[in-house]
């Protein structure tokens, strides 16, 4: 079913946009996490990713062109999908690029500037006698930001900065926790942080004032007052009597590059990627990035090599690298009536994990097919492969290795349901459940059939330590086709799991027992797993789920065809 994508909200004063580059075209397949667009928003050129899996229909805003938030921005859907339902009408759609009439990028913004209608920035207008504030200073109200298309409600993780320190535009203030993952939200304003709303812990609505920045001491009871009163929304900078507003009309700096450029050379890196490199003096150009189309993100500086960060630096002047550690919010004692009991407050993650698994489990017919392996073959395989220097592999890799090309000869399991078709996935991106202290999240392998067992192992393993402090990217957790969930490390024998939508099926992966076996008419002792398969019947029939196991069952019990 087609998706309609719309402007998004991604600063807390933004009206409208420009899509500075789109880095997908028309009839390009798209995945979750990867990045559509480029978007000029009214403080800095972001990154705008997909939500969805399918092929890019249509592109609605080109290039340069400004557009209002939440106007129809592309749609994403199956290839050759009727969309014409959600097509604006030729009369009616926002201004496109034209070869013989198109206005320059900066006229468009000076255009808007001057308008000064509703969508523009609103000044606020204290009285004459109010002394809370001189007639200089200025104040920025923070709200929650949408920091994804799905997301209602954030929740504060944690604060990187304290009532009282100074701020810097591309800072990073707080830590939000949202319905998709854990993302650094940074100012857009230099000031002081002057309020803060909304603590460590505590989940507000999207919009909801979050902080205050001020550009000096402010008496907070009043800035709150005039907040209220004045019904200031998410979308208004406050300004105070005697600003400048012409000055701010006729002097507009706009950064009409998304990418730098070092002695000739284009770069492509994001928008706080640049910041940290110029705090940091960091060069550039010497920087392989990990994102869409060898972007530098924020990630690669900070995994930078600390043995050779000199390598980085411009003029080779040391730079110290560092990663905030969130804070995590306490339980609540409660005494009633005598009884003592703990409440804890429902995470976002927490509320997410709640309603996915809710509408899996109620809107997909489960069913359940249990078989158990003879493990021998597999522990004597792994003894040998350990064996090898600088190698170590843990039976699950080879688990997820051995269901990736499993699921290559059965793409049916490795499906996705929507009400008119069933989509056939020709990779394989096995997401692996990782349990994490106030939750569980599925860091995805993409294209697992065609990777080694050590790379497998060395990509969990830092999929592993990096969701317990929740610095997993939203890409890493997204695009999932099939899922495995183990907790045979923890001595559990047999269970059955949710299936994780839009997925059609989930491998339960029980630990491995020494007991009885009859082997060739004779009973002797050896080693088996359990494990069981759900499966969504809408997509997946009994025989479809039986036959995949019996091949899974080949490679498990023989693992040395895995590496054929």
């Amino acid at each position: 079913m087609a998706e309609v994508i719309k402007m998004p909200r991604l600063s807390d004063t933004m009206e409208e946009g420009v899509v500075a580059t789109w880095l997908k075209k028309v009839g390009d397949k798209v995945s979750e996490g990867e990045i559509l667009a480029e978007i000029e928003t009214d403080k800095a050129t972001m990154e705008f990713e997909s939500f969805h899996d399918g092929v890019l229909l249509h592109i609605e805003i080109e290039e340069g062109v400004p557009a209002s938030v939440d106007s129809l921005l592309c749609i994403i859907g199956e290839e050759g999908e009727d969309i014409s339902q959600f097509l604006i009408p030729e009369n009616e759609s926002v201004k496109t690029t034209s070869s013989n009439n198109q206005l320059d990028l900066v006229d468009q913004i000076n255009e808007q500037e001057n308008i000064k209608d509703d969508h523009t920035v609103t000044p606020l207008i204290l009285d004459e006698t109010d002394d809370a504030i001189n007639e200089s200073t200025h104040i920025d109200y923070i709200t929650m930001p949408r920091l994804s298309d799905t997301m209602e409600e954030g929740t504060i993780s944690s604060w990187l900065k304290d009532v009282g320190d100074k701020v810097s535009e591309g800072e990073i203030l707080a830590e939000i926790e949202t319905d998709k993952a854990t993302m650094e939200f940074e100012s857009f304003y230099d000031g002081i942080l002057s309020h803060i709303a909304v603590q460590a812990g505590e989940t507000v609505k999207v919009d909801e004032l979050i902080a205050i920045i001020s550009d000096a001491e402010i008496d907070v009871n009043k800035a709150l007052e005039n907040y209220s009163k004045d019904s200031i929304k998410t979308s208004t900078e406050t300004k105070l009597e005697g600003e400048n507003i012409e000055q701010e009309n006729n002097s507009i700096e706009v950064d009409m590059s998304p990418e730098l450029s070092i002695s000739d050379q284009r770069i492509f890196a994001s928008p706080l990627a640049k910041k940290i490199a110029n705090d940091k003096n960091i060069d550039l150009s010497k920087i392989t990035g990990s994102g869409e189309n060898g972007r530098i993100v924020k990630e690669d500086l900070e995994n930078l090599d600390i043995t050779n960060k000199a390598t980085f630096v411009k003029n080779s002047e040391p730079v110290p690298i560092s990663q905030p550690t969130p804070d995590l919010s306490a339980a609540k004692p409660v005494f009633n009536h005598g009884e003592e009991f703990t409440e804890i407050e429902n995470s976002s993650m927490r509320k997410a994990i709640a309603k996915n698994l809710s509408k899996s489990k109620f809107s997909a017919p489960h069913y359940y097919l249990s078989v158990e392996f003879n493990m021998d073959n597999a522990i004597a395989f792994r003894e040998q492969y350990n064996s090898m220097p600088n190698t170590k592999i843990s039976f699950n890799d080879i688990i997820i290795k051995a269901c990736a090309i499993a699921l290559k000869s059965h793409p049916q399991v490795n499906s996705q349901w929507s009400d008119n078709k069933i989509r056939l996935n020709n990779i394989v991106n096995i997401g692996v459940a990782v349990g994490i202290e106030d939750g569980l999240v599925v860091p995805v392998i993409k294209n697992a059939d065609l990777e080694s067992l050590h790379n497998i192992n060395t990509t969990v393993r830092d999929y592993a330590v990096r969701a317990k402090s929740k610095k997993l990217r939203p890409d890493e957790i997204e695009g999932s086709t099939f899922t495995i969930s183990n907790l045979g490390m923890f001595g559990i024998q047999e269970f059955t799991s949710i299936i994780n939508q839009p997925n059609s099926a989930i491998l339960s992966v029980g630990a491995i027992v020494k007991k009885p076996i009859v082997v060739n008419e004779k009973v002797v002792v050896g080693n088996t797993m359990k494990l069981t398969l759900a499966c969504d019947h809408r997509s997946v029939d009994g025989v479809t789920g039986s036959l995949f196991l019996q091949t899974l069952k080949g490679y498990i019990e023989n693992p040395v065809t895995i590496l054929v």
